[in-house]
């Protein structure tokens, strides 16, 4: 699944997780912490779609 930010358009992917903030690969979208933010833009959750 994945998620993209609707202030800056990065793309957040359970297969792929986040390198850049030390999240592995096969993380679920619902297990990041309440207070993840994006690394491109710094929003939380909330900012967030489902795509």
């Amino acid at each position: 699944m994945k998620h993209i930010c609707n202030v800056c358009g990065w793309i957040y992917n359970d297969e792929s997780g986040c390198e850049v903030l030390d999240i592995p690969e096969g993380t679920k979208w619902e297990e990041l912490d309440e207070d993840f933010q994006c690394p491109m833009c710094g929003v939380g959750k909330d900012e967030f779609s489902e795509i």
